[in-house]
């Protein structure tokens, strides 16, 4: 006796159904949970239900489904269907959740993963925020002020002033490292 109910199935969910969770109805067994309305889904009891060819209605659809209808031929065609709306999905929720997900994306300057919280992108380029900085002087820059030479960036007063300074750029990368010996 302790094992009854193991091999009998739910009609619903088609889950073993146990001795303590067993409802039947109709010749039919179910678990209490699944013992619902086909139509709203409302949880039914053995007072308050009706069924047709084996479908489950509480009460009130089985009456609206005859009397809509005229027939008991399970069907609401044609008839407003009560329908609980999906849970909105919150655009802002998944804009923020988004930005902590994973990404492939690598800083140019660092080599390292860069996270859409910290990613400024720069003609399909990322780097970090931290890491878009003038190669001369180490000012801060922005996609807006900035300029690109031979893979460095430079800010525009830094750019100008190398210029000015010694022609081009080319150059500069040379007197750097003996300035720096």
């Amino acid at each position: 006796m302790a094992f009854a109910g193991t091999t009998q199935k739910c009609m619903a969910c088609e889950k073993t159904v146990y001795l303590v969770d067993k409802l039947t109805a109709d010749n039919r067994i179910y678990h209490k949970a699944c013992f619902r309305c086909h139509h709203c889904k409302g949880t039914l009891k053995l007072g308050n239900y009706n069924s047709f060819e084996g479908v489950l209605y509480c009460r009130p659809h089985f009456d609206q489904l005859f009397k809509r209808t005229g027939s008991l031929d399970k069907s609401f065609e044609g008839t407003p269907k009560i329908v609980k709306p999906d849970k909105p999905i919150d655009n802002e929720k998944a804009k923020v959740s988004s930005m902590f997900v994973g990404t492939k994306d690598k800083c140019l300057a660092c080599t390292k993963t860069v996270y859409p919280t910290e990613k400024v992108s720069v003609n399909g380029t990322a780097y970090h925020k931290s890491c878009f900085k003038c190669t001369h002087g180490g000012c801060t820059i922005s996609p807006s002020n900035y300029i690109a030479h031979e893979g460095r960036l430079y800010c525009r007063h830094h750019h100008t002033q190398l210029i000015k300074e010694k022609g081009n750029l080319s150059q500069l990368e040379g007197d750097r490292v003996v300035a720096e010996s």
